[in-house]
């Protein structure tokens, strides 16, 4: 369904790819023809409301979708290296190395009963051939790149002796410990408190420049990618319905969700007196509406959009909207 621009410069480039869950109410087609582009160096995000199948679309690409879920078509090219194609093993491999995901709730990914340096220590040694000293070493010196202000005392502290803030770096300095070409990073400011959640965007974007990789930022707020991200993607109900670089999707929205998720952005230039929402609710995963997934909500409604999924149209210059408004 959707379209991405031709760049000989991808580094990570996701074609058609459908993922759907099998649960007790039903079908959920989390991942419903998605198709996307991250070129090497470059930040990208995936924006949309919580339900949207941003996180589905992130596992599905390090090939970590649970094990209800079914990947039904799609390719996922990572230097060119289908991911779908490899085995368990060469996939592992491949994790931490070339690939890395930072998650959203550090204590779900950190083992409560191990210390936070070991465990950053276990990637160096599962991937790299050095010695348990040398993973020491070079855990430390992830730390520091992180801004973790302790990295001894860190690395010996358990989880639950660390703040949201230190424990979400401690899962940074993991994935960047072997270097990856790139990072995931899904929801990582969530929970966290406004000025921490800044300087963790710094850090990514910092890392970014120093390490020389590439990010993906999974974000349900779009305000948040607005200063950091050179590309947006805007994901709803499973699927891509726009796309534009950062500077023209924010001056001039194509698509009525994409506008409403700007309008419902607090900025500290624009004074607000009533806050504006979208209207209704993320449809049912297990029961989309017909024709466009958008309808229900939209203040544009067309009689063709109850009926019909509107195509991807291509705008030119690397734009797309999958909107009839446009057709």
């Amino acid at each position: 369904m959707n379209a991405t621009p031709e760049n000989t410069n991808g580094l990570l480039r996701v074609s058609d790819l459908r993922t759907y869950l099998d649960v007790p109410s039903g079908v959920v087609k989390a991942v419903d023809g998605v198709s996307l582009e991250v070129n090497r160096k470059e930040a990208v995000a995936l924006v949309g409301e919580s339900g949207s199948g941003k996180s589905m679309t992130a596992l599905t690409i390090i090939r970590l979708q649970p094990v209800v879920a079914r990947i039904l078509s799609g390719e996922i090219l990572l230097n060119d290296v289908d991911l779908l194609k490899l085995d368990t093993a060469s996939m592992c491999d491949l994790r931490g190395t070339e690939v890395a995901m930072v998650f959203q709730d550090p204590m779900t990914y950190l083992n409560p009963v191990m210390r936070a340096g070991a465990q950053v220590a276990e990637v160096v040694l599962e991937h790299q051939d050095v010695s348990k000293g040398e993973a020491r070493s070079q855990v430390l010196d992830a730390f520091e790149r992180v801004g973790i202000p302790s990295p001894r005392r860190v690395y010996d502290s358990y989880p639950h002796q660390l703040s949201g803030g230190m424990r979400q770096r401690v899962l940074i300095a993991m994935a960047i410990s072997c270097r990856p070409s790139l990072l995931i990073a899904d929801e990582p400011t969530t929970a966290l408190d406004v000025t921490i959640q800044a300087q963790i965007m710094d850090l990514l974007a910092h890392l970014r420049e120093e390490l020389q990789n590439a990010l993906f930022l999974i974000t349900h707020d779009i305000g948040l990618v607005a200063e950091h991200c050179d590309r947006i993607y805007i994901m709803y109900a499973g699927q891509i319905v726009e796309h534009a670089d950062t500077f023209t999707l924010f001056a001039e929205p194509k698509h009525p969700y994409t506008e409403g998720l700007l309008r419902s952005t607090l900025s500290p230039d624009k004074r607000v007196e009533v806050f504006e929402t979208i209207e209704g609710q993320v449809p049912n995963p297990t029961d989309m509406p017909s024709g466009c997934r958008f309808h229900p909500r939209c203040p544009h409604v067309k009689d063709i959009c109850r009926e019909e999924s509107p195509p991807s149209l291509d705008l030119g210059e690397g734009r797309m909207v999958a909107c009839w408004l446009y057709e």
